[in-house]
């Protein structure tokens, strides 16, 4: 098959565009027996890690969460779509150069599923959107995901 994908991988942020993202990324991944990769980038180039201003007990209260938010998750995907290959990943950085760059080179990524849209308007204002740069600069096909919000994120 020209189109068979066996790694894909799903930035999320929190947003609800990520999450309905995941849905659709889920229901590709079981259609070609494919293994599911779900990523959260901690932004140290944001201020706060930037001028030192997050000690370490923040830090691991970050991590924590961020962790605790991916195992949802993974049990939601489970639950909703009978998906049970997903993976979580969290790394610190800059989310465009991790999702770009390091992490599809460190587990043989082929897709990239990721929202239109994330939480941070401010960036996206300010240097444009991490889809965007994604879609310029990954070495693997790009699927940046629109989709009606209401009909297609997780249930609650």
């Amino acid at each position: 098959m020209l189109n068979e994908y066996k790694h894909i991988l799903v930035p999320v942020d929190g947003s609800k565009s990520a999450e309905s993202t995941l849905l659709k990324a889920a229901e590709v991944a079981l259609r070609n027996h494919a293994k599911l990769e779900i990523l959260n980038v901690i932004n140290t180039t944001s201020f706060g890690f930037s001028y030192g201003v997050i000690g370490g007990n923040a830090i691991n209260d970050i991590v924590d969460g961020e962790i605790g938010y991916l195992k949802d998750l993974v049990k939601r995907v489970e639950t909703e779509t009978g998906f049970k290959d997903a993976h979580m990943h969290v790394r610190f950085g800059s989310p465009r150069n991790i999702i770009s760059y390091d992490f599809p080179k460190e587990y043989q990524i082929d897709l990239i599923m990721m929202g239109a849209t994330g939480k941070n308007a401010t960036e996206r204002l300010l240097v444009g959107s991490v889809a965007s740069f994604v879609n310029g600069h990954a070495p693997c096909d790009v699927i940046v995901v629109r989709t009606d919000l209401n009909n297609k994120s997780f249930k609650k």
